[in-house]
């Protein structure tokens, strides 16, 4: 499995990892990293992509509005200039997939001009225009599930059948790529650990992830640094590592081709371990 991604092309057929680099001064890991004196330094941002491309990243994602429970939203403007600036930065240093983590069609034109190769919406293209942007762009696009908002996802999610439903949802969001001209092959799956399920929920998805996307449609699956594994295990932020490799493994024991962390080199590290297991 390939996926044309601008000007590069990604093997799918071993899991890829796609790094985060969160230019917002408020994400629950690494907000405010990028900044120094309140601006955004771009050679910091730049040097981190450096050191994750380094360490094993074959994507780097880069969003500019938080998208953890509770967040406010933020301005087009705002994000195009959290945004766009960093992916021209980047793609004029570094020769990786760029992704841009957006729902607004104007940084999704902008930042594609600017370089990117990949669109991954946390709303699957559900704002006004972000599918005629998306399709316009050419580039690849990542549709998640998320129930409700990102300001409210967690106050009260239900379900009747999480796997059903969150299935039956990316069916209706390919469909719909595909009737605004975004042909098959351009879409991940993405089942939005996380976002609008409670710990069971995750869990459930997890053990049916194999059963959420056709063969032909790759998956991702960020599970990196998640609350539930606070919740689960009683980490904090800084502790889950453990927590984020274990479910990265069984993610990718059970069919997710693209993999979104924050820990890049220990992900490298366990995902080359379980290959090697593999190919034994």
């Amino acid at each position: 499995m390939k996926l044309t991604c601008g000007n590069h092309v990604l093997d799918l057929s071993s899991p890829q990892i796609m790094a985060v680099l969160n230019t917002t001064p408020d994400s629950f890991s690494d907000g405010g990293r990028y900044y120094r004196e309140g601006e955004l330094d771009l050679s910091v941002a730049v040097d981190r992509a450096r050191q994750m491309v380094a360490e094993g990243a074959a994507i780097i994602d880069i969003g500019g509005e938080s998208t953890r429970p509770g967040a406010a939203p933020v301005t087009e403007e705002q994000e195009y200039q959290r945004v766009v600036p960093v992916v021209a930065a980047i793609a004029g240093e570094l020769d990786v997939v760029i992704s841009v983590d957006t729902s607004t069609p104007a940084v999704m034109h902008a930042a594609a001009e600017a370089g990117a190769g990949l669109i991954n919406d946390v709303r699957a293209l559900q704002r006004p225009g972000a599918l005629e942007a998306a399709a316009a762009s050419g580039l690849p696009v990542c549709l998640m599930h998320m129930q409700g908002q990102p300001g409210t996802m967690q106050a009260n999610p239900e379900y009747d059948d999480v796997v059903a439903e969150v299935s039956a949802f990316l069916q209706e969001r390919l469909r719909a790529c595909e009737e605004a001209g975004i042909p098959r092959h351009r879409v991940v799956f993405d089942p939005g650990y996380g976002f609008g399920k409670t710990d069971e929920h995750n869990l459930e998805l997890l053990r049916h992830q194999a059963e959420l996307a056709p063969e032909d449609i790759p998956l991702l699956a960020g599970l990196s640094r998640k609350s539930m594994i606070g919740r689960l295990l009683g980490r904090e932020v800084d502790e889950r590592l453990p927590g984020s490799l274990a479910l990265a493994l069984l993610a990718a024991q059970r069919g997710a081709r693209i993999l979104r962390v924050h820990d890049v080199a220990a992900t490298a590290d366990a995902l080359a371990l379980q290959q090697l297991v593999d190919q034994s």
